[in-house]
């Protein structure tokens, strides 16, 4: 067995954590204020454009408890698990939501259900609030510096395993735990981590599941070390720690995920997508857009060919027939062949790209199933997201674009007025009023100045 380190990687990080005794404003850089405001924003509006779907409903049904917690979009107050449960699943379930370049994960729709609804029920202010979402996001953001790509290699789900600890994290801090509480709290959120990729195979709802339910764990988890209860603290370098379940490691960059803690923010470069399905096929839509607006005939089209990462392609691109050919919408955000095929045809990809009058459409099948792939061994995924589309004309000619950045990413970020503009975008199609979608985008930002967090009027 592994000697025991005197200071444990939890305890260096509760001491860098440590909520400051006179938090407001000025406790968080701007860069990481603007983050708060972003995600409160890009989550409400989530919450409402998935209100109506099959699996809130489903979710909805199975799990609402009665509390002053709020469920966004829907009417009546839920208690702060039911509430994380619901929120978290509704952010996450177009994946719409934001995303980490190290990662991939998606902090905001863990993070900020988790925060928001211990906030709500525990009274607590605004900068509390968003103290423990910086926190919580960091912390997420960290854990990708650890082992990259081994967690999603292994069949998790990064932002599922890693969510319950970033939940924690956020909660204990926005609760102001002491430095063993806040140990306490990540070691036993470490055994509620979970969340396997097999909804790849068919499309199913669990990974819309995910972000839900690491928000209620973490929760679960702080409440838990804030009475006493206790957890590792050798939750990471420990011989059965975190990253030998999940990664199938007993080696990592521990140094890169404390460096710099508290200091330098990686949360600040979170990202907010642009289309509706996962992360990586961004950039291909992009080119595939390109070339269209260049003067590319679709139906001149003969084959697709996309250079792509290897750390995606079982995910993303095969089993490549299934892929060209996705069972419903859910299956489709997660193909690239669907990706670049919608892009081509539709010009976006968007919630209703998504939809199955789309999804099934013949044309865009049919143009699916001349796309695939080959692996570029010097791409440089997960650190940065990029796309390649080159196109073969049935005349011979041959059209190729490029692009090497994520739109919405930490080198092209979208902007306040876009951002505002998705989330009015998200209202409409989840059928609120612009004078609704107004007073909630309103809220949304005064919300770190409030001196009682209530986000009742999101309830509607």
């Amino acid at each position: 067995m592994n000697s025991l380190p005197t200071v444990s990687i939890s305890e260096h990080w509760a001491r860098a954590f440590a909520k400051p005794s006179k938090i407001g404003a000025e406790a968080l850089p701007p860069s990481m204020q603007t983050l708060c405001d972003a995600l409160l924003v890009d989550v409400a509006g989530l919450c409402v454009a998935a209100r109506h779907t099959d699996y809130v409903a489903a979710m909805h049904r199975a799990s609402i408890e009665p509390g002053v917690c709020t469920v966004m979009g829907h009417v009546g107050g839920a208690n702060v698990a039911s509430a994380a449960l619901i929120n978290g699943t509704a952010t996450h379930g177009e994946d719409y939501d934001d995303t980490f370049e190290g990662g991939p994960i998606h902090a905001g729709a863990v993070v900020v259900p988790g925060v928001l609804a211990a906030a709500e029920f525990h009274e607590l202010s605004g900068a509390d609030l968003a103290w423990g979402m910086a926190v919580g996001s960091e912390v997420m953001c960290r854990l990708c510096s650890v082992a990259p790509k081994k967690v999603h290699q292994a069949g998790f789900h990064p932002t599922a395993v890693f969510g319950a600890l970033g939940a924690a994290a956020g909660v204990a801090s926005a609760l102001s735990l002491t430095p063993v509480q806040w140990v306490n709290a990540l070691g036993i959120a470490g055994s509620m981590a979970s969340g396997i990729i097999e909804y790849l195979a068919e499309g199913a709802w669990t990974k819309r599941m995910h972000p839900g339910w690491a928000a209620q764990a973490g929760y679960r988890a702080a409440r838990l070390a804030q009475e006493g209860f206790t957890g590792p603290r050798t939750l990471f370098e420990g011989t059965h720690g975190f990253f030998h379940a999940f990664a199938n490691t007993d080696e990592g960059f521990f140094d890169d995920m404390l460096n710099g803690a508290a200091e330098h923010w990686l949360a600040a470069d979170m990202a907010f997508k642009p289309y509706a399905c996962g992360t990586m096929a961004h950039p291909y839509i992009d080119c595939a857009k390109a070339l269209v607006r260049d003067g590319l005939v679709v139906q001149e089209i003969e084959r697709i060919e996309c250079n792509t990462a290897h750390g995606i392609v079982h995910r993303l691109w095969e089993p490549l027939e299934a892929k060209q050919h996705p069972l419903n919408g859910y299956a489709a955000k997660f193909s690239i062949p669907y990706a670049v095929a919608v892009g081509l045809l539709r010009g976006d990809a968007g919630l209703i790209e998504y939809e199955p009058q789309v999804v099934h459409d013949e044309q865009v099948r049919n143009l699916a199933s001349k796309v695939s792939y080959v692996v570029d061994p010097d791409n440089p995924y997960p650190n940065k997201f990029t796309g390649h589309v080159r196109v073969t004309l049935k005349n011979g000619a041959v059209l190729e674009a490029s692009q090497d950045h994520f739109r919405g990413g930490r080198d092209d970020p979208m902007s306040r007025e876009d951002l505002h503009q998705k989330f009015f975008a998200n209202c409409t199609y989840g059928g609120w009023s612009d004078a609704v979608a107004q007073d909630a985008l309103d809220l949304l930002l005064s919300m770190r100045q409030s001196q009682k967090v209530k986000a009742t009027l999101l309830g509607q």
